[in-house]
Order: structure tokens, then C-alpha cells, then sequence
């Protein structure tokens, strides 16, 4: 963990120095100076508790402001896509790929910084299962009572790829929840709607009302990565080491 906080400190130090290149349109200097002093970063939810420990510290030292937008890394791909600004972009390294090949983010900015393997969430002070092994996993999807997932997440994406691989697919699709949004996953598993709830532990662990129930046994794990990339509109390119 102290490693990845690193490697973002430094990549929003050098995103803070560089900046997105100025519009041909002569700005308000009003409104420059305030965008001057804020950096703009679009990160997927898998990072934000990260995030959430790191905007503070930046913005005591650099005395910048971080603005902070999470959602789906599909989602924020499509934002990207469609002109939204920003200045770092955290998020899947199937996502930052394209842009890279679009030209929207530096390539030789793109940097991995985490990785988070998935868990099953259930409400607070409820009964842990046991998922140490394949066998006692599967048997958990058995007799859960329900399960939900974000449908375009990459956790439940990834999710529902092992659900087939184990030929549970079936088995499973009548109790399966699907949703859009992690928020969903967790109002509907402390609501008592989903027994568990499938998502990255680092999205578990800071969830209000919830509790990681165990992870994935190692021999089914999955593991989510976060890669970093700064906007091209920058007078210069990122490097981070």
C-alpha cells in the first residue's frame, strides 16, 4: 500500500506541474486561476479508498485541490470518450489501452499501480461462510439465498466469467442480482434483498454496513488491476518510475 500511495503522490505532483494545454480562447483570469489550482482525476470505484487517503495529503503539501470523480471504468472510458476533461484518469488497463490508442491519455504516462482480488460482501454481523477452498465456494453459491454483482463492473464481469468456467451459470441465475453500481450491490446486500454481494475487497472494506465474508479461494481468485494515465493534453508527458 505505501508503494501504490507513492506512485500516485508522484503521478499527481507531475499532472499538478504540467497541466492540461490552455484553450485557444483567452479564459476569464478568474476562472483560470481556479482551474490552475485544482486537478481534475476520474477514477474507477476500485481505487477509491486509496484515493480517499491520498486527495487530503496531496492537497496539505501541494496545496492544490483534488477533484475526484468515481464510477465504472466503463463508464468514465465512455465520459473520456465523449470530451469530459481530466487531468489523471485511474482505471482498468483494458480502458486506458484504448485511450492510449485514441490518443486521449500519454502512453508513456500509463502506469499499473494496484491490483485487488474479489471477495463476497455480506451485511454487518452476519454469519461468515466458508469459501477457503473451491469446493466449500461453490457450495456457498449453492445455498446462498441470493447474489448480486454489477453487471458492466469489472469485478462482475470477471464474476460472471467464473460463475461459467465452474458451469454454475445455470444454477445460479435465478438468485442473481444484477445491478449497475456498487452502491447498489451494497444498499441491496445491508437491505437484506442479496445474502452476498460480489465485488473487489478494496470496494468491501470501506462500505458502510457491510463486511468482507471471505475472498475468493487463491485458485479462483481474480485479481482487478488499476492503471494510471494522464490526459495528452499536456504541455509535456508523465513518467513515473
Amino acid at each position: 500500500m505505501r508503494a501504490t500511495i507513492a506512485v500516485v503522490f508522484g503521478i499527481f505532483t507531475l499532472a499538478a506541474v504540467h497541466g492540461a494545454s490552455p484553450s485557444s480562447a483567452a479564459p476569464d483570469p478568474t476562472q483560470a486561476a481556479t482551474a490552475a489550482a485544482q486537478l481534475t482525476v476520474l477514477s474507477s470505484n476500485g481505487f477509491q479508498a486509496v484515493m480517499e487517503e491520498l486527495a487530503p495529503k496531496f492537497e496539505r503539501v501541494k496545496h492544490r485541490t483534488v477533484a475526484v470523480t468515481y464510477d465504472l471504468a466503463s463508464t468514465l472510458k465512455q465520459r473520456i470518450e465523449a470530451g469530459q476533461a481530466f487531468d489523471l484518469a485511474i482505471l482498468t488497463p483494458a480502458a486506458i489501452d484504448d485511450l492510449v490508442k485514441s490518443g486521449r491519455i500519454a502512453g508513456d504516462s500509463r502506469t499499473e499501480l494496484a491490483r485487488a482480488g474479489l471477495g463476497l460482501a455480506a451485511r454487518a454481523g452476519a454469519r461468515k461462510p466458508d469459501v477457503a477452498t473451491s469446493e466449500s465456494f461453490k457450495r456457498t453459491l449453492v445455498d446462498a439465498k441470493s447474489l448480486t454483482y454489477v453487471k458492466e463492473g469489472a469485478s462482475g464481469v470477471a464474476f460472471a466469467a467464473l460463475v461459467q468456467r465452474l458451469g454454475m451459470t445455470d444454477a445460479l441465475k435465478a438468485k442473481s442480482r444484477l445491478t449497475a453500481t456498487r452502491d447498489e450491490v451494497a444498499d441491496a446486500v445491508r437491505g437484506g434483498q442479496a445474502e452476498y454481494g460480489v465485488l473487489p475487497i478494496s470496494e468491501i472494506l470501506p462500505l458502510p454496513g457491510i463486511q468482507l465474508a471471505g475472498a475468493l479461494p487463491p485458485d479462483l481468485q481474480t485479481y482487478i488491476v488499476m492503471v494510471a494515465g494522464a490526459s495528452a493534453k499536456t504541455t509535456r508527458l508523465l513518467y513515473v518510475t
